[in-house]
């Protein structure tokens, strides 16, 4: 396997360990100060991976649509999800990962369209496209960690 891709799978493995004991109600919670959950967090990922992935390379998404623009950069949390929209988070949050294994394998990601995040990090090929994505999905995993300590607190 792809050792970027190990990481995002192994990084994705820990932050739901860490999110196991909470409820759909605190999964949902959107604490004061901030602008959205962790499951908005967590579907975010997925859908910025996609988006790195496929979309800038001229590929369909390996989720539907539906799901991506629920959850792609610029969005919201606009309602909250049942515990088995939450199951299904979670499944795609592995499913999309050994897709990208296998896509990444079969040299899928050829037309990669180069850009410059508005990180200020030049993206100019697959390759690129997942280091980025450790990047992103730290920051995301920051953030889910953060709202549920908040949520937790006595």
């Amino acid at each position: 396997m792809n050792q970027q891709i190990a990481a995002i799978k192994n990084t994705r493995t820990y932050l739901l360990a860490q999110l196991d004991t909470l409820s759909i109600d605190q999964l949902n919670e959107i604490p004061p100060g901030f602008n959205n959950n962790i499951v908005w967090n967590i579907g975010h990922m997925i859908a910025a991976q996609q988006g790195l992935c496929y979309v800038r390379s001229g590929n369909k998404t390996v989720v539907d649509d539906i799901f991506f623009q629920q959850y792609k950069p610029g969005t919201k949390p606009e309602r909250s999800v049942t515990a088995d929209e939450w199951n299904d988070i979670k499944n795609k949050l592995f499913s999309t990962i050994d897709q990208l294994q296998e896509d990444y394998t079969q040299k899928l990601f050829e037309g990669y369209t180069p850009f410059t995040s508005r990180y200020n990090v030049e993206i100019k090929h697959i390759d690129d496209a997942l280091g980025f994505i450790l990047f992103h999905e730290g920051l995301h995993a920051g953030v889910a960690v953060s709202l549920k300590k908040c949520i937790t607190k006595p």
